[in-house]
Parts: C-alpha cells; structure tokens; sequence
C-alpha cells in the first residue's frame, strides 16, 4: 500500500502563516467554551458538539487548502467552519464579521450564517466554499463525493476535504464513496477525525483494525495516520493529498487521531473514559504544545503568542454579544427557502395546453415509445446544457431500465454516460454534491424499492439543504426511477412508493403517463433548480403516443384532463391513468361521464383543476396503484376535503393496492392491484 510520507515541523510555512494557526486553534477553542458556557444557561437550545481538543486538525488542514477549494463537514462542525471562512476573510473587519454570523447561527439568530435555520449541527458557509455540516454520520461523504467528481468534470484542479469522524468509517457511505472516488480518481481528500470514541463507544471495541487508514489498502489509495494534536503534522499530511489529488492521481485517506475534551454532546458525563486518559491527552493539547514550540523555535515571543490568545477570547466575547443581541427569526418566514424559486406563468400554462390539444388531434405528428421519448429528451438537455450528465447503474452499455439511456452513451460517451456501482446511496449523495456545484445529474436509481436506499443523501442531503443552509444553496438534479407491478417480479421490485416522497418537504415528485408528457416533464425538470424525484412505470416503457418534434417543455404542477364528464371526478396518474380512461370508456356506454384528470406532478400539486372538476361533478373516485394505507391518494382526499368539502355530494372512495407486499404469482399479482373492474366498481360506489 502506498504511503503519505509525512514529517513533523515547521513545514516552510512562514511566521504569519504559523501565528494565523495558533490565533485560529485559540478562536475554535474560546467558540466552543462559549458554547458549553451558554448551553448550561439554557441560553443556546437544542444538541451542540463541542470540538474543543480537535482544532488542530481542522485548522492544520485548511491550512493546505486553497481558498477554490470545499469541503463538507460533520455535526461537530464549528472548527471547520470557523478555518475555512477565516482563512477567506481579508480585513480584521471581515474576520470579526465572520465570528457574529457563526456564533449567531448557533445561537439560532436570524443574522446566522443560515438564518438560524441549520444551527450548531448544520452550519455552513457555502459562499466561501464550506458544503455544509450534516447531522447524519457519514451522511456528507457521498456529497464531498459528488463535489469531487464536480471538479473533475469541469476540468479544474478544484479538490474537496470531506471531514468525518471515527464512527462513520463504519457506515456504507464510507466504503460506497471511497471505492468509486478511488476508481473514478476523483480530488477528494478523506480526512478521519478519530477521537477515538463513537458516542460511548470505544473505536477499539468495533473495529479489528486500530487504525482506520489501513483500510484505504483495500480502495488502493493512500492512507496514513498522523498526530490529530499537531496542526504541522495534519498540514503536512494535507498538502501531500492535496499535490496528489490536483495531479489527477484520486483520492487519499488520512487519520488524524485526536481526542475532544467534552462529552460526544452536552448531556453527555464521559463515564467510559478515565481521569486518567483524559489528563493524557490534555498534556498533550495543541494549545499548550503549538505555542511552546513556536516560542522555542524562536519563530515568535511569548508576549505574541499570549497576544493571539487573549484577543481571541476577546473576538468571541464581541461575537457572543452580537449573536445574543440579534433578533430571532422572524416566524412568518418559517415557509421561505424550501425551494428554489420556480415560477409558472399563466401564459406557459396556456401554451403548454394548446400544445397539447394538438398533440391530441394532429395525426401528421410521429409516434414514439414512451422509452424513446425519455431517451429524447436527455439527449436534448445534454446538447442544450453541458452541465447535464446522466450517471447511475447499467446505464451506459444496455441503456438502464428498458434502454431509456441506450444509445447515449455512444453519442456522449463515458465521461457523461456514467456506469456506477450498484451503490444506490452513493449515487444518492453524489448527484447532490455534483448539483451544489454547478452540474445538472440525472441520477438513475434502477427501481424505486431500491431508493430507501437512498433517502438520507436524497431527502436529509438533498431536499433539505436549501432550506437548512438559509436559502443559499441549489440542487438540480433529477432521480429517475421505476415504480410499479405487472412484471411477476416480486415484492421488492415492484411497488409504488411515491408517498414516501411526496413527504418530504424541499424535492417534487413527478409520475408521467404518456410520452409526450414524460418527454416533457423530464426536460423541465432537469431545467429546475429544485430536487425532482422521477417516477416511471415499468409497464410504460413500450406505450406509444404522439410527440412534438420542436423543442418543448411542460410545467410542474399543472394537471391535464384527460377526459372531461360531468357526473364523477376520477383523479390518478402513471399506469392507473390508462386503467381509469378504459374505466370511464366502458362507463359512458352505460351513460355515466367520468372527468379523468392526470395530476401527472405529485409535487407540485395542481389542486385547482382537481377542485374546479369536484365542483362540477361533486364525487371522487382516486386511483392510485400505491398501498391504501398511506398513499398519496389519502392525501390529496385530505386536501379536497379542506379545499371543495361543500361541493362533495357523496364519500370520495380510494380504489388503491392491497395492503400487502406485491405478490410473485401472476394471479395474486393482479388481484393486488387495482384494475378497471375495481375502477368502475369505485366509480358506482361514488354514484350511490
């Protein structure tokens, strides 16, 4: 296994750059005794981790990084945070500033780096290149991940630091991105903070190997371990990957092993550590060791070194003062920032649906699978936009689920048609990382079982980090899926869990029909600057239909009818709306007319055309192939409710899936999900 060649010392590094560690070492240090001290005065609320006795890892690694440099952090953020943005801050002014935003979004100010919206576990500077801080563990690699492969595809020599702790070499997202950050070469540098305990529980105790780095042998990259309490050591260490990384030659694990002073969070007494560990490690704080040495060396007095440190309490006291005098957040903008701005005009509405009467009724437009359509229209957004990749597993050769991406791996080739291994998290992550950094992933995820897989780097990475980071971020990307039963595949490959996703604020969810609209909504949802979870059918792929040659788009949240009536509103969308038009067919030969709307986005929802056909017709019928229990159909039952309840003129009736896992036999299969005879049967219930 290769190894970083890492020496302790100066380093080359001038007295200015030495003195500006020590005054950042003391600055972590007097912000994270600030923050213990306020949190016993119930003064800042909620978790807090203290990252006191780790400064010299966060400081000692900025310190090699170049100000175009990222990074992504952990819920025991502050160091990182406070290096990066510092290091960015010219003036004695912007410093001072820097320190009231952090130290504000701690104590969950409106003035905060993220408007008080991320707090301690969440803080981030994305201005100045700092990704953000995660509360999951591990839940930021796959993200640094994803900004890596960013870099790389914009052909700078851009590199990202990606900082977790010890508990997290034991999650997925470690192992998932190391393996593909090592074949792929990507400028990431993985950077361990082993402090030696998860929580309560001693690395030792969960790990055979005592050093995390020995496990990059098995990524064939790098790995070294080095003193976590000597800031030379980390920067040393750093540099190194950092040469490697800018030279296109991947990635590097390094190991700082280092010890936090407090407890894993506040409410924690440290009772499986000694005394006796405690004061060993103490002996050995950088705050004690860094300053002595830059005195013995001659590189500054000892009046200079006391300076930095009295004026670093000093800095944090004015921040402290800042902080607790800024206002709150003002609560009526609770509901601002879960989306990037997405505006639909009434007059695209009204062009979008002229353009879809002709659809309708020009026979001279040309038919295409509903396969073809999707392969269209990323072909188009890769010409139009060459920010737009698609990557994801089995995409290239065989073209992904029914070849939807065949043929464009020939035509764009490996660098924007990307094969990755069957790591659905990492796949999650990565297009988050990759959209908050300027490109436009189309991710695929082969089935949508499979994205439960996924749902903390998609819905807690994803959706929510607009909002967390105070409005300052933006994630375009699209995962593109496949739902549904009708195959004999079984349980876990053939379900409809869109509700899931439906639930999470921050990314819309989109279930197309027809070709002409999956062609259409996947080319304005790549255009969208918010996360879309795209949902195809597996019984869709080979349905034909008419589609416009020119260039087009369809707008998010706007509902089609399929068919207008008069007597019943039939509300569905993906397969079920093909089963409700041959319902409502059969039922108008026995003189009922069914209005079939196609709600086509789940989010956002068009619940006006949905509410102006129930006044009208004052019954519902939705349809939905999800399990009864919990689907989206419920809700939307929920919203007319509170929207037409006046207008109903009957019980609105779910005709939905079994609340059973989709069988394999072809005959239970059926009888699980809804088919037109339960439609019809629905539909005269409604008429009772």
């Amino acid at each position: 296994m290769a190894k970083l060649d890492v020496k302790t010392g100066i380093a080359g590094l001038t007295k200015e750059k030495l003195l500006t560690i020590l005054r950042q070492m003391w600055e972590v240090r007097a912000i994270e005794q600030k923050i213990d001290e306020q949190l016993g005065l119930n003064v800042i609320k909620g978790a807090s981790h203290l990252y006191a006795g780790q400064e010299a890892v966060a400081v000692g690694s900025v310190a090699a990084m170049r100000d175009d440099d990222l990074l992504t952090s952990t819920h025991r953020g502050h160091g990182h945070c406070h290096a990066k943005s510092d290091s960015m801050a010219i003036t004695p002014e912007a410093k001072q500033e820097h320190l009231d935003k952090m130290m504000a979004e701690v104590f969950g100010k409106a003035t905060g780096y993220c408007k008080g919206r991320g707090g301690s576990m969440h803080i981030a500077d994305v201005e100045k290149g700092n990704l953000g801080a995660t509360g999951i563990v591990g839940g930021n690699i796959p993200v640094a991940t994803g900004a890596a492969l960013s870099m790389k595809m914009q052909g700078t020599d851009r590199c990202v630091l990606c900082f977790f702790g010890d508990g997290a070499s034991n999650e997925g997202n470690f192992h998932e991105s190391l393996n593909l950050a090592s074949a792929w070469k990507l400028p990431v540098v993985f950077i361990v903070e082993n402090n030696m305990y998860g929580m309560s529980v001693p690395f030792v105790t969960v790990s055979a190997l005592p050093d995390i780095s020995a496990r990059a042998s098995a990524y064939d990259m790098p790995g070294v371990t080095v003193d976590g309490m000597d800031p030379i050591a980390v920067y040393e260490a750093v540099d190194e990957a950092l040469k490697r990384a800018r030279r296109g030659d991947g990635p590097s694990l390094i190991e700082c092993k280092t010890y936090r002073w407090y407890g894993h969070s506040k409410s924690d007494p440290r009772k499986y550590r000694t005394k006796e560990e405690e004061q060993a490690w103490h002996d050995r704080d950088p705050l004690k060791t860094f300053p002595k040495k830059l005195v013995e060396a001659g590189i500054a007095t000892q009046e200079e070194v006391d300076t930095i440190e009295e004026r670093a309490f000093k800095a944090i006291d004015s921040a402290t003062d800042f902080a607790i005098k800024s206002p709150s957040p003002d609560p009526a903008e609770v509901e601002q920032d879960v989306y990037a701005p997405y505006v639909v005009t009434p007059a695209r509405i009204e062009a979008e649906r002229r353009l879809r009467e002709r659809v309708r009724t020009d026979t001279s437009l040309p038919k295409k699978r509903y396969s073809e359509a999707l392969r269209d229209a990323m072909r188009e957004e890769m010409k139009r936009d060459p920010t737009v990749f698609v990557m994801g597993e089995d995409v290239g050769l065989y073209g992904g689920a029914y070849a939807a991406t065949r043929g464009l791996f020939d035509e764009f080739g490996q660098a924007r048609v990307m094969d990755t291994p069957i790591s659905e998290a990492l796949i999650g992550g990565m297009a988050v990382g990759a959209a908050m950094t300027g490109m436009h992933p189309i991710a695929e995820i082969m089935y949508v079982d499979f994205t439960p897989l996924a749902m903390d780097q998609i819905a807690n990475q994803g959706a929510k980090n607009r909002y967390m980071f105070g409005g300052k971020t933006t994630v375009p990307m699209v995962i593109r899926s496949e739902g549904g039963a009708g195959r004999s595949i079984g349980a876990h490959h053939s379900q409809s869990l869109e509700a899931l996703w439906t639930h999470f604020p921050g990314i819309y969810v989109v279930m197309p029909c027809t070709p002409y609209d999956v062609k259409g909504l996947l080319k304005e949802a790549v255009r969208c600057s918010n996360p879309v979870m795209f949902i195809e059918h597996k019984m869709l792929y080979n349905v034909e239909g008419r589609v416009p040659e020119e260039d087009y788009t369809i707008p998010l949240g706007v509902a089609d009818i399929k068919r207008e009536g008069t007597d019943v509103t039939i509300v569905s969308y993906s397969r079920m709306l093909l089963r409700s038009l041959e319902a409502a067919e059969i039922l108008a030969k026995e003189g009922i007319s069914a209005e079939v709307i196609d709600l086509r986005t789940l989010k956002p929802l068009d619940l006006e055309t949905v509410v102006q056909s129930v006044r009208k017709t004052g019954r519902v019928v939705g349809v939905t192939e999800a399990y009864k229990t919990g689907s989206f159909i419920s809700e939307l039952f929920t919203l007319i409710n509170e929207s037409a309840f006046d207008y109903l003129d009957a019980p609105m009736v779910r005709v939905a899936a079994l609340d059973v896992p989709v069988p394999r036999a072809e005959p239970l299969e059926d009888a699980a999900i809804p088919n037109v005879d339960a439609i019809i049967k629905g539909v005269r219930q409604a008429l009772r």
